[in-house]
């Protein structure tokens, strides 16, 4: 499944959601001790979050919030190639790539925004900033759960 995604990622393309959500579950079903889950850029769509949703409702166990890191496209674009020249990923390395990224995740997801928002699940957090300023305003949020 890594291979699989790892193709996706080469292109610049969102690993599709089938196949992250599998790798996903397999992840959760290796610590069934585990009293939580933190995932890192997961859902990513909407399929995906009901998915999720579904998945954990039948564990007896539920998204508890999101979190959001917010900064201008530009400035990520330029993150990421700074990333690229020492991370060795090709898709880190190609500024078209990168954009495509941030289409799809405009167009995909987005909307989860507003999915969670309804929820009230959602929370979006200045990501520009030091490491220590972005930091101290995750800690703001996730020491309210």
């Amino acid at each position: 499944m890594g291979k699989l995604a790892k193709s996706y990622m080469d292109k610049g393309d969102l690993v599709p959601d089938e196949v992250t959500i599998k790798m996903l579950q397999s992840e959760v079903d290796k610590n069934p001790d585990s009293a939580g889950f933190l995932f890192d850029g997961f859902p990513r769509t909407l399929a995906q979050a009901e998915a999720l949703d579904a998945f954990l409702e039948n564990k007896g166990q539920n998204i508890t919030a999101t979190v959001a890191l917010e900064a201008d496209d530009n400035i990520l674009v330029a993150r990421l190639l700074e990333r690229g020249k020492t991370s060795g990923r090709p898709d880190d390395q190609d500024e078209e790539k990168i954009r495509n990224r941030y289409d799809e995740y405009n167009q995909k997801t987005a909307p989860l925004m507003e999915y969670y928002h309804k929820q009230g699940k959602f929370h979006a957090v200045d990501g520009i900033g030091t490491i220590a300023e972005v930091t101290e305003r995750l800690n703001n949020v996730f020491d309210k759960f």
